[in-house]
């Protein structure tokens, strides 16, 4: 055997001057590479490192509000770069790398939640939940699919997965640089970090700001803090809202002692998706609102009929109408998830329930927006639910709303209340055409031509489209009060044209209307009308002392939502017998 090596299996020789050889390992051409071109691997060392530091630091100052971005929030020292500078300095080698994968990822995770925030406050009126909101963000996929179509939402879903990893993975990498920074450079650092601790304790206690806002930050410590008190409150929370869930001011109430002042008259209760009070006090909003009112109060009472109107306090804002809807119809007040979930599984007596026990009525609920099963069914107390897949609707989706209110309460008439029966009706009824995004809005039509409602395809095509007014707060304000003004004006024109002497129906808003419409700050208040031919209704409740009409004067009383249940129940004849358990 030879030690010869022929020409094929001999290693390339390398040219100083030409390219790397071919089978040269990606070690050997970085180096070449960096031997080459020092310069350039210093710039792009420098830049790496200062958008790690851009990246972690704007992560640690980083708010959980929309108004509050700012360019003086990130003018601050946050005192968890230092502690957390102090730390890596203290540790070997192998840990503090753990240190930093796990530090970024948290950082990262916290980013997570304070975006999070932003959305829910400016869409609900209040911050993300750890314990409950999950689900939520099923609801908030299905309503950008309802809204802006499936490819849309499969899009978002997909873009909002593959940044959530980037994020934490640039976090993660951006700590590994910084910790490796310090560690190459222990002494300056460790200098450095007195200092900052320094700065940060002198501003802290002199109180020194800049642009308004305090140089000394502990912004990320804040957000975990508020984060961890909303678990523990969520978990006490749910421990003490069983107990006062058993509670229940009618719950041993006999059927004959139940609303014996209502029997004889079909009874309506109907949500109208968020009308709030901004529909009616809000310059952009109110003047084609208050016409519409106007005009449906002279119209019923042209009618016969006269109405009552008062302000509730809503348990939601923004969205989650069911919270709305719960706490109207129960009496508790159910303003998260868990307490509605404890309270559907419970026994206390709904509003709607207080019908059926008695005996006396039919009881029917006409939800076109529930589009799957619904087991709330049982707590409500309801014979009969129709969905949306069967009122006979064959026209187009309004965005989320799956049809028109007119047409809603056409099919309600023609397949519920129009009809001979041996029992008179109560029944729960949800308007839904004046849910955001408030693009296409339909329009009304003459009510003997809605047929299967097919009419409404060409309206839906030349209507506005979700993308066209759901950035533009202008526009939103102007599209959300059209939509209210067509969901009011198709519920008193069913009422003028098919309301007998025996209808009571009681309309109400379930929240206000998200923040880029109703303002920063605004009121949980919504409208509530009573509205009944017989003087009778009116007269029991005479002592609320509602204004006349279907607009609350704005010194009208306020109630919370949850108190309506026992008022209504008291008014109308009903007798108190407490149960607990």
């Amino acid at each position: 055997m030879t030690d010869t090596i022929t020409e094929s299996s001999a290693p390339e020789a390398e040219d100083a001057d030409g390219p790397p050889p071919a089978r040269a390992t990606l070690r050997s051409r970085l180096a070449r590479w960096r031997t080459a071109h020092p310069t350039t691997l210093r710039t792009l060392r420098w830049t790496t490192t200062i958008l790690a530091a851009v990246l972690v630091l704007g992560a640690l100052l980083f708010p959980n509000r929309l108004v509050a971005l700012q360019p003086n929030r990130f003018t601050r020292i946050p005192v968890e770069a230092i502690i957390g500078a102090a730390v890596m300095l203290a540790l070997p080698r192998r840990p503090r790398l753990v240190m930093a994968v796990l530090s970024g990822v948290g950082l990262g995770v916290v980013t997570i939640l304070n975006v999070l925030d932003m959305g829910f406050l400016e869409y609900l009126g209040r911050g993300f939940n750890l314990v409950l909101d999950w689900e939520l963000l099923d609801d908030a996929q299905a309503y950008v699919e309802d809204s802006m179509g499936k490819a849309t939402a499969l899009g978002a879903t997909i873009a909002v997965v593959v940044l959530i990893l980037a994020l934490l993975s640039l976090m993660a990498l951006a700590m590994v640089r910084l910790s490796n920074l310090l560690a190459d450079h222990r002494q300056t650092a460790t200098r450095g970090t007195l200092i900052a601790a320094t700065v940060w304790v002198t501003c802290s206690a002199l109180g020194v700001q800049v642009s308004g806002m305090p140089v000394a930050s502990e912004r990320t410590a804040g957000a975990v803090k508020v984060q961890t008190r909303r678990v523990v409150d969520t978990l006490r929370d749910e421990a003490e809202f069983r107990k006062v869930a058993k509670v229940d001011a009618f719950g041993a109430t006999p059927p004959a002692q139940l609303v014996p002042d209502l029997r004889g008259k079909d009874v309506i209760f109907t949500f109208i998706e968020s009308y709030g009070r901004s529909a009616l006090e809000d310059p952009a909003i109110a003047p084609g609102v208050d016409k519409t009112l106007t005009t449906g109060t002279e119209a019923l009472t042209k009618a016969g009929f006269h109405a009552k109107s008062g302000w509730l306090t809503s348990a939601t804002y923004g969205g989650s109408s069911w919270l709305g809807h719960s706490t109207t119809m129960s009496g508790l007040w159910i303003d998260n998830q868990q307490r509605y979930r404890t309270v559907m599984a419970s026994d206390h007596l709904s509003l709607t329930k207080a019908f059926q026990k008695t005996g006396a009525w039919d009881t029917v609920g006409v939800m076109p927006g529930v589009q799957k099963g619904w087991p709330e069914q049982e707590y409500y107390g309801l014979d009969r639910v129709y969905n949306a897949f069967q009122l006979g609707y064959q026209g187009p989706k309004f965005s989320w709303s799956t049809m028109p209110d007119q047409y809603a309460l056409e099919a309600f008439q023609r397949q519920i209340h129009g009809k001979k029966r041996d029992k008179p009706l109560m029944s729960e009824v949800i308007l839904t055409s004046s849910h955001q995004p408030w693009a296409p809005i339909p329009k009304m039509v003459d009510w003997n031509r809605l047929g299967d409602g097919s009419l409404f395809g060409p309206i839906q095509k030349a209507a506005l489209k979700p993308s066209e007014i759901i950035t533009d707060s202008t526009r939103s304000k102007q599209e959300y009060g059209k939509s209210v003004q067509y969901s009011l004006t198709s519920l008193t024109q069913w009422l003028e044209r098919y309301g007998t002497d025996d209808t009571v129906l009681v309309f109400l808003g379930d929240h206000q209307p998200i923040a880029r419409v109703s303002g920063t700050g605004a009121s949980r208040d919504v409208p509530i009308s009573l509205v009944a031919k017989d003087p009778d209704v009116l007269s029991k409740i005479a002592s609320w002392n509602w204004t006349d009409g279907l607009k609350p004067a704005p010194d009208a009383p306020v109630w919370k939502m949850s108190a309506f249940r026992d008022r209504f129940l008291t008014a109308y004849g009903s007798t108190p017998h407490p149960s607990t358990s």
